[in-house]
């Protein structure tokens, strides 16, 4: 598929097209990484693996347990 890159602001810009996008899961305000491979650009959707997460977690953004109250139904605490 041919495409053009245009200006945006100082930088340049790709319009990924819907069924890609689609495809991909790719949403307004989805983290994309961006590489040059062997003359080539990959842009591919960014994967977070959960120990990269919760390696950022420290006391400043670690919240406290919130009580529900009594269970409903079969929950089973």
């Amino acid at each position: 598929m041919q495409m053009v890159i245009k200006k945006w602001g100082n930088s340049l810009g790709l319009i990924i097209p819907k069924i890609i996008a689609k495809d991909l899961d790719i949403k307004d305000g989805t983290s994309v990484e961006v590489q040059e491979l062997n003359g080539n650009i990959v842009i591919s959707p960014k994967k977070y693996k959960l120990s990269d997460l919760l390696e950022k977690i420290d006391e400043s953004n670690k919240h406290e347990e919130t009580d529900f109250g009594k269970a409903e139904g079969k929950e089973a605490w």
